[in-house]
């Protein structure tokens, strides 16, 4: 038996499926983010180490998870399409039409690495599916990606849970500081971002006054 402190829910899967249960809990975890692939990996890692799961099957398992979850937030994606997005975006404050096309420009340019990298930073991991569906990347070309960034990401955790063994919980405490950190990086970003907007709103609003309050008075007709 697997005993961790662990999200029950997760335990009971492995223990009742293997690592099919493994790979179901990861691909869960891309549609609900909040239960970390962090915790499942390692945790897989450790059942393998005590004989209850081949540490390849694990592999290949949350792999296949991976790309499932992901192929689901890419139909998200696809679904809602570039006009939806565009017109649920134009309705945020100080959000622009033009910051949604340099965004689409830069994913152009930059959605390959985005995506390989994306599968392995937390936070975005998840969510770097649904911009690839709505710029349509190429299937193929998007589950490629996503398997190799998720096959990279999924074998460093699985191994370390493995190498840890009983321990395996300190991987969450080293990856829950990296998580903060880039968490907090994309939060002064956002930040910084609508601050500027604020900021040159009001100088725009200044400038309009002053421009209107120069203007020589009207004369008669």
């Amino acid at each position: 038996m697997i005993e961790s402190s662990a999200p029950q829910w997760i335990t009971s899967l492995m223990e009742t499926l293997g690592a099919p249960g493994a790979g179901l809990a990861i691909a869960l975890e891309n549609l609900f983010p909040p239960i970390p692939s962090e915790v499942i990996l390692p945790l897989a890692g450790f059942a393998a180490s005590t004989g209850e799961m081949h540490v390849a099957a694990v592999l290949v398992w949350t792999t296949a998870g991976s790309v499932l979850g992901a192929l689901a937030l890419y139909g998200l994606g696809a679904w809602l399409g570039r006009e939806r997005t565009v017109a649920a975006a134009a309705r945020l404050p100080l959000v622009k039409v033009a910051d949604i096309e340099r965004t689409e420009a830069w994913f152009a340019r930059h959605g390959t690495k985005a995506v390989l990298l994306g599968r392995m930073i937390p936070v975005f991991r998840s969510l770097i599916s649904i911009p690839a569906g709505i710029e349509r990347m190429p299937l193929p070309v998007f589950l490629s990606l996503t398997t190799l960034g998720s096959a990279l990401w999924n074998t460093l955790f699985v191994l370390a849970g493995y190498s840890l063994g009983e321990n395996w919980e300190q991987v969450s405490g080293y990856v829950s500081t990296y998580s903060t950190v880039v968490l907090v990086v994309a939060v002064t970003a956002v930040s910084g971002f609508f601050l500027v907007r604020v900021l040159r709103g009001g100088r725009e609003k200044r400038r309009k006054r002053s421009d209107e309050g120069s203007l020589p008075p009207r004369g008669p007709h």
